[in-house]
């Protein structure tokens, strides 16, 4: 038995994986029609993107650009923060169990796989 095996068959033992192999978790939470509050924490969570490093990058081009560079200093990790509130908002309203669900169903192939 190699290393990855010996590894997968650990990771099996653990509780979470063992009933994601034995509940044979699969998709099929996907397939239900998403909410409102669904669609609005994704969107949060693509402007989060947009607001991080593309909007750092336009702070600093627009700081160099003013010869300002407590812009940068200061709006740099504002921005930053705020995108991850942002973010962390969007995740809240795009509900946990669809992440859940996927990690289920990506432990139980991976280690199927694996072993």
């Amino acid at each position: 038995m190699n290393l990855i095996n010996k590894l997968a068959n650990g990771i099996a033992k653990t509780k979470f994986a063992s009933r994601a192999i034995n509940d044979r978790a699969d998709l099929s939470a996907f397939k239900e029609k998403p909410t409102a509050r669904n669609f609005s924490g994704i969107f949060l969570m693509c402007c989060s993107f947009i607001m991080g490093l593309p909007g750092v990058g336009l702070i600093g081009v627009l700081s160099f650009h003013w010869h300002e560079p407590l812009l940068i200093i200061i709006g740099g990790p504002l921005l930053i923060v705020l995108a991850h509130l942002v973010f962390f908002v969007g995740m809240y309203l795009a509900g946990g169990n669809y992440l859940m669900v996927f990690f289920r169903w990506a432990t139980r192939v991976t280690i199927e796989k694996l072993m």
